[in-house]
């Protein structure tokens, strides 16, 4: 199928207040040129050169989605770069995040990565660490945590709902309380192979790469969509 069909296909299966991430790391100009033809502006990127690269040639009217491990060394080249950080994982990268954006009076918007099927292989914090990581986001200036981030540890349906369920519970009960620089509006969680599900069970953000632009080749890591 095309890409216009993939995406065509797939937004027939969101609802208005669902946001499609188009995953288009490692894909061409190109492609992505096609998609954002098609009136797609999300995308989303996990490596930062090469995110770099392509908002400099594409339209400056792209929300760009960072969605991968991110290394503190790297923060400084997202600042009035990227539209929101997916993968904020400790205390380490939310006080660099707010060094390099305070630097340049910027603000980053973010997701806190939670890794919720306790995976060694997988970046992300423990659910009972999460409030010693609000506590720090509160004191922050330059760094607005938008909500959470997931990506489960593959599995059937039965398993992934599971994983879903319980990160919409997290979710949900942290926003029912007040935080500083905390506001629960995305929950990014969701990828090519169990997005419909994801979205059952409440998800308002899915990443979606392959089922958009066909299979890539995977060079090490896992993927993202």
């Amino acid at each position: 199928m095309s890409i216009e069909e993939n995406l065509n296909k797939i937004k027939k299966n969101i609802s208005n207040n669902a946001t499609l991430v188009a995953v288009s790391k490692t894909k061409p100009i190109e492609d992505i040129q096609i998609a954002y033809d098609l009136e797609q502006r999300d995308f989303g990127e996990n490596k930062v050169q090469e995110l770099i690269e392509k908002e400099e040639i594409l339209p400056k009217d792209i929300r760009w989605h960072f969605i991968g491990n991110l290394q503190t060394n790297k923060v400084k080249y997202l600042v009035n770069k990227v539209y929101l950080i997916h993968s904020l994982s400790s205390i380490k990268l939310l006080k660099k995040i707010e060094d390099e954006f305070s630097k340049q009076n910027s603000t980053a918007n973010l997701l806190i990565q939670i890794n919720v099927g306790k995976e060694e292989s997988k970046s992300g914090i423990y659910e009972e660490d999460l409030l010693e990581l609000i506590n720090e986001v509160e004191k922050c200036n330059s760094c607005k945590v938008m909500g959470l981030m997931a990506i489960i540890p593959k599995g059937n349906d039965e398993e992934n709902r599971f994983y879903f369920k319980k990160m919409k519970s997290i979710f949900d009960d942290l926003s029912k309380k007040s935080y500083k620089n905390i506001n629960m509006k995305i929950l990014s969680m969701g990828m090519t192979h169990d997005y419909k599900i994801a979205l059952e069970e409440g998800s308002n953000l899915i990443r979606v790469g392959e089922g958009i632009f066909g299979k890539r080749n995977i060079v090490g890591g896992m993927t993202n969509g």
